[in-house]
């Protein structure tokens, strides 16, 4: 083993454990000792092992591990990011990339494209949503695991790939061409109106570039027509930039206001972000959408307007992801994602939800109890909680999937039934009428693709049996549990005419979406989502709307 070598990866471990101690400062004189005394005895053992292990090791993946040890002892947020995903970070950051605008996913040991981006190479190309891709520049996609294939595809923008596919409907392999482009990942995903003059914009992320498309996205509405009422959707929201979030709500708000703080380990570390610039709607009844799923900016955005009381929040309790990250880099294009502070929302309180760092007896990560959560007040002295997420003002459940939905979202029925609708139907359907053709034509779909469901308590029930017969219980009860998974068995043979409803609402969304791309899943969606007619109504009912923000 090349001693140099070891001593590049010894340094490499130095640096990565003294960026993780800057900026600490403790009184105890003691501290900076433990800490040069740890880095001695973690660089001996690294190099003692690497020079004299039995086996010879690979001193990258050594150190590698070593890192990843350390950091798993912290929060799931501080991470070690290796020279192979730096371009990541860009993504998540910048929301760019090289590639051909295309989503994949496995399905039934298959790579299947599942989505398309608009206006680039892949759709413009005449790939489809269903098209299964079977090769990549000549190599076999047999066996290969997605995140490969995404590897394959992706490059510079300008360089060539070749995609082989297969199309129901087609009797022979298709073959495409396709130039790299640089793909920019919007953060609004739809905008436009849903209902007497209210609009919505369904944001997802929070990359550089996510306040600019808010500003275009409120200018082309308004030029739409009057806008009385605006719904901001951001459910299943997982964040992104800090500053994003300022420049989210700093369209809503007057400027100059306090939008968030964020305090690290030192009391100097405090910083505060204000609004900077003149609201776009300053007045428009506004109405935020959120969930379980909405996390980090999200929440700074969430608990900002709350706070301000600028936004009615409407749906279930979020995340709880109060902690702030970030990116160190490091030698050989190597990174260090670390958490650095802790933010808090206008009323000062911090909705992070676990505490990290101190751990139950049974190593779980600690969740402050509903009791000592403290009370903080909005700027209309309405009463909101730190800790555990931000709590709605109005909670709207998400409607709980049945268990036939949740087989047939498994087993991709939906998707499947939609990708050979379009093979024989150049035109969407006109009516997704519970009783009408399309639902037919799925149960037939089920039935020729020989479709089966297994009821949970179905399987309960055989287990019981099972147990049964096993510690020898009377043959009267074997026999009563048997009748029991009888009944179950027929009830289950009309899951399907019982949740026509709920089946039919997946139809037309995976429908809709290949005949008009995501705009069109965007509109079926919006029909029977309970939490934006709600919000709708909130939006409509001014007297309402003023009583939840105690508007006087």
């Amino acid at each position: 083993m090349n001693k140099i070598k070891i001593n590049k990866y010894f340094a490499v471990i130095t640096i990565v454990l003294i960026t993780v101690a800057f900026g600490f400062t403790v009184a105890d004189s003691d501290y900076f000792f433990k800490l040069n005394k740890s880095i001695d005895i973690f660089g001996r053992v690294f190099k003692e092992v690497s020079l004299n292990y039995v086996d010879e090791i690979d001193p990258e993946v050594f150190v590698n591990s070593g890192v990843e040890g350390m950091l798993k002892t912290l929060d799931p947020y501080t991470n070690f990011i290796p020279s192979t995903e730096a371009s990541d970070v860009e993504l998540i950051t910048t929301g760019k990339y090289g590639g051909i605008g295309i989503s994949i996913s496995m399905r039934d040991g298959s790579i299947i494209i599942t989505s398309l981006m608009e206006g680039y190479t892949a759709q413009r190309q005449g790939l489809r949503i269903g098209d299964q891709i079977i090769d990549v520049d000549g190599k076999s996609m047999v066996g290969i695991k997605p995140e490969n294939v995404r590897h394959l595809t992706r490059g510079e923008p300008g360089t060539e790939v070749k995609l082989k596919v297969t199309r129901e409907g087609e009797a022979k392999a298709l073959e495409f061409v396709l130039i790299r482009e640089e793909i920019r990942l919007k953060n609004i995903s739809y905008s436009g109106f849903v209902k007497d003059s209210i609009a919505i914009i369904c944001l997802d992320r929070f990359t550089r570039t996510a306040g600019d498309e808010l500003r275009l996205a409120i200018k082309e509405l308004k030029l739409k027509g009057e806008l009385k009422g605006l719904i901001i959707d951001l459910r299943d929201n997982p964040g992104g930039l800090l500053e994003a979030a300022v420049e989210i709500v700093s369209k809503f708000i007057p400027k100059n206001s306090l939008v968030v703080i964020t305090k690290g380990r030192r009391a100097e570390s405090e910083v505060k972000f204000y609004s900077t610039e003149e609201p776009m709607l300053p007045d428009v009844p506004l109405v935020v959408l959120v969930n379980n799923n909405s996390a980090s900016a999200s929440e700074i955005v969430a608990g900002a307007l709350q706070d301000l009381d600028r936004a009615v929040i409407i749906g279930t309790t979020t995340f709880g992801k109060g902690l702030v990250q970030n990116i160190f880099p490091l030698p050989y294009n190597t990174q260090l994602k670390m958490t650095t502070a802790k933010y808090y929302t206008p009323s000062g309180r911090c909705i992070q939800e676990r505490d990290y760092i101190h751990k139950s007896k049974e190593g779980l990560f600690t969740v402050t109890p509903d009791s000592l959560r403290k009370n903080f007040f909005t700027k209309n002295r309405r009463n909101v909680q730190d800790l555990g997420g931000v709590h709605p003002d109005t909670t709207v459940l998400d409607s709980q999937p049945s268990g036939i939905y949740n087989e047939l979202m498994r087993k991709a029925m939906f998707f499947k039934f939609a990708t050979h609708y379009v093979s024989t139907h150049k035109e969407p359907p006109t009516n997704f009428s519970v009783n009408g053709e399309l639902c037919r034509e799925f149960i037939k779909y089920l039935e020729e693709n020989k479709f089966v469901f297994e009821d949970e308590a179905e399987t309960k029930i055989e287990d019981l049996k099972k147990y049964a017969e096993k510690n020898k219980y009377s043959e009267e009860l074997i026999k009563e549990i048997t009748a029991l998974k009888t009944k179950f068995t027929l009830l289950k043979s009309n899951s399907v005419e019982a949740n026509r409803n709920e089946i039919v609402k997946a139809l037309r969304i995976e429908i809709m979406s290949r005949y008009k791309g995501e705009q069109g899943k965007f509109e079926a969606s919006f029909v029977d989502d309970n939490q934006i007619l709600v919000a709708i109504e909130t939006l409509k009912n001014m007297k309402l709307y003023k009583k939840i923000l105690n508007i006087e």
